[in-house]
């Protein structure tokens, strides 16, 4: 059997043991190895899934995934992150649709702090749609504001999946950082025009919400929620201003985190214990998958699938290039896990894309965006199911996906500005450079 065959049976088969629930880390890792075997022998495969592991640990940028997991767990279970919705409440009610708009800004910030859409999910599913059905606000509203508003952690930094993109593509991680701050506010901005227009032109769909609360109680709420804001801008000031890098701003942030705690008094022995638990175990979830993703990218380079992706699309257009992608990620993001689909793609499209000089930086703000999209796409879009299970009975799965599609063609127009409109993703990135 050629080796291309091989590498083709490969993809096949770890698309198979996904598809019957096996982890990916090990369905990637076990499919590289056994295909290395099949195409050079035992010993070469035995000392390639030696070798990789190793000098992949080895890799400094990857310290940053436990920090800034660290820092989002610090800020979650000390509490800097309560008091978003409030204050957000407090600054959005006047708008029509208030409660959803606010519920897009608190969840931007919560997301990009805990570094997991499903965690904002879930936590707003608690906080935001009980708030807004006895408002009585329309189910399908409610629940997709929250469903979609989540989905913002993974483009605005710190971002885990853009560490990861940019170890898989040899991208420098502070600029995706900073490539993925405006495209962030204009997903958000855009969140909370189309709640705003839909509540215009349909003002049942969310009742006008009186906030009573006196200047004291306003000040309050407000006060209670600058600690995830000041927490934000210290990590992402710092990697502006070439403070630190953005490996280093992980334990930065991680420390900041830590302080912001100990000055509103958070800080207990349990907690920490909580804070350090959960990111040895975030962190090792990741980096089996990662190594995983590691030795197969090793696997599609013996054979050869690289360059038959790049001879096949050699005779297409960039943008054409770039639509089938997008088209493949959409695709597989209705059913895959956002960092099993990069670490599945990335090793084959990568020197695609420097094939057709496409800019890495941009690309993985694209990638992002079409991860986000992803992740509330039906059948299995992942934030939608984290809201059933947090809303039972209350609100149906079709209300849900409902609600959601409205953010989905908003997600699809935004994606397609960011495509027509490269500086929106490398303006702040240039700058930064001068």
């Amino acid at each position: 059997m050629e080796r291309i065959e091989i590498g083709f049976l490969g993809i096949a088969l770890v698309l198979g043991l996904i598809g019957l629930r096996v982890p990916i880390g090990a369905a990637m890792g076990g499919t590289a190895f056994v295909g290395i075997w099949a195409m050079m022998g035992w010993r070469p495969a035995v000392g390639i899934a030696k070798a990789v592991p190793f000098n992949l640990i080895g890799d400094w940028n990857l310290s940053a995934i436990p920090m800034f997991l660290l820092m989002g767990f610090i800020a979650v279970e000390s509490g800097l992150t309560r008091g978003l919705f409030g204050a957000a409440r407090i600054l959005l009610a006047w708008l029509p649709g208030g409660l959803a708009s606010s519920t897009v800004a608190a969840s931007a910030l919560f997301a990009s702090a805990s570094g997991s859409s499903v965690a904002s999910a879930a936590a707003f599913s608690r906080i935001a749609i009980p708030e807004m059905l006895s408002s009585n606000y329309n189910k399908g509203l409610a629940t997709g504001s929250v469903a979609a508003a989540g989905t913002l952690g993974a483009l605005i930094p710190p971002s885990v999946l853009m560490i990861v993109f940019g170890i898989l593509l040899d991208t420098s991680i502070s600029t995706l950082f900073i490539a993925g701050i405006i495209p962030g506010i204009l997903t958000a901005v855009m969140f909370v025009g189309l709640i705003t227009v839909r509540c215009v032109l349909n003002p049942t769909l969310a009742p006008k919400v009186k906030v009573n609360a006196t200047p004291e109680e306003k000040r309050a709420m407000i006060s209670d929620a600058w600690p995830l804001p000041v927490l934000i801008l210290g990590v992402m000031g710092g990697i502006f201003a070439g403070i630190f890098t953005a490996t280093e701003a992980g334990a930065a942030g991680a420390f900041l985190a830590l302080v912001l705690a100990l000055v509103r008094g958070r800080i207990t022995v349990e907690l920490m214990r909580r804070a350090l638990v959960d990111t040895a175990a975030g962190t090792s979830e990741i980096f089996i998958v990662v190594l995983g993703a590691a030795l197969f990218a090793r696997f599609v380079a013996l054979a050869t699938l690289p360059d038959f992706v790049i001879g096949f699309f050699s005779d297409y257009s960039t943008f054409t290039v770039l639509l089938l992608i997008c088209v493949l990620f959409l695709i597989l993001g209705a059913f895959l896990e956002s960092i099993s689909i990069m670490l599945l793609c990335l090793p084959v499209l990568g020197p695609l894309l420097i094939a057709h000089d496409v800019n890495l930086v941009w690309f993985g703000v694209l990638t992002i965006k079409l991860l986000e999209i992803g992740l509330v796409t039906p059948p299995m879009g992942m934030n939608v199911f984290v809201i059933k299970s947090a809303m039972g009975n209350r609100v149906s799965l079709g209300e849900i996906f409902n609600g959601v599609t409205w953010f989905i063609v908003i997600d699809m127009l935004t994606l397609a500005i960011l495509i027509a409109f490269p500086a929106l993703s490398l303006w702040l990135p240039e700058l930064m450079a001068k």
